[in-house]
């Protein structure tokens, strides 16, 4: 792994989520931006990147539906790629042997959904000892309504992601700070 002990997760940056009726180009504009930036920068540094899919048996998430492949416009040459069917990146797809494996104590993580697999993930790489740094600007979420009817905007969810994360679970980074980070250690 080039001396790193750190890699960056690209959570299901996919197209199967264009395919979906909440799908936001608007939102997701900036994302993309911001998640190139983070997988040029990762790539300067020489550090790994990992691609991750979700997969279902049926509709846009299914490999038969051909929309299991990279987000465009975004460019990604992934050291190693998994696939899962849960939220978390590391149930049964085979991150967390490719991980120990390879030496890895860091986890940068970005991608699609920030309250749902990103921070699933960024909770359960934590809670197996990893330091995390949660790159809330390289993830992508899109508004949702509550059981009691409000509507929470893309930005609130990731506030509250960010939130709930900080300092429990995760150091919470810009993409910038992520990669001028990475000799640094979480603070306990």
């Amino acid at each position: 792994m080039s001396g790193h002990d750190i890699v960056l997760l690209v959570i299901d940056a996919q197209e199967s989520f264009r395919h979906r009726d909440y799908w936001d180009e608007n939102l997701a504009s900036a994302y993309i931006d911001r998640q190139q930036a983070l997988i040029d920068g990762a790539e300067a540094d020489g550090i790994p990147i990992i691609q991750i899919f979700h997969v279902d048996e049926n509709g846009p998430f299914s490999e038969a539906s051909g929309f299991v492949t990279t987000l465009a416009p975004l460019r990604i040459a992934p050291k190693a790629t998994f696939r899962k069917r849960r939220h978390s990146a590391l149930v049964g797809s085979g991150l967390d042997v490719w991980l120990t494996e390879n030496g890895v104590r860091r986890i940068l993580v970005s991608g699609i959904r920030t309250e749902q697999c990103c921070e699933t993930t960024t909770r359960h790489a934590s809670d197996l000892g990893y330091q995390v740094d949660y790159v809330g600007e390289a993830t992508l979420t899109f508004p949702m309504t509550d059981a009691t009817g409000r509507t929470w905007s893309a930005r609130e969810i990731r506030d509250r992601t960010e939130l709930v994360l900080s300092d429990r679970f995760a150091r919470i980074t810009t993409v910038e700070q992520a990669l001028a980070g990475r000799g640094k250690s979480l603070a306990a």
